[in-house]
């Protein structure tokens, strides 16, 4: 994680996540000036990201926001020190 991303600027997601709600929560923060980073561990917590950055893509193009998403990893130390990767998703508006 970069230093200058707090904790609260990241949406974690999961496989049982609605990709709805996740693309909701993306679109008003960035309509809000932030941009909050996705993060997905596990092949269905990313197919549920990735549908969550078509779906905020779909919300702020009304408003003439051509959202992008620039795809990474991340390092996640675990419960029992294990390091763990992570897929992150961060918003960039052009």
């Amino acid at each position: 994680m970069s230093q200058d991303q707090s904790v609260d600027d990241i949406v974690k997601v999961s496989g049982s996540s609605n990709p709805q709600s996740v693309g909701s929560i993306v679109a008003r923060a960035v309509i809000a000036g932030q941009n909050p980073k996705m993060r997905a561990i596990g092949a269905s917590a990313v197919n549920q990201a990735v549908k969550s950055c078509a779906i905020a893509r779909g919300f702020v193009a009304p408003r003439g926001v051509d959202l992008c998403f620039v795809i990474g990893f991340d390092d996640i130390e675990g419960d029992n020190g294990d390091t763990i990767s992570a897929i992150s998703f961060r918003p960039v508006s052009r």
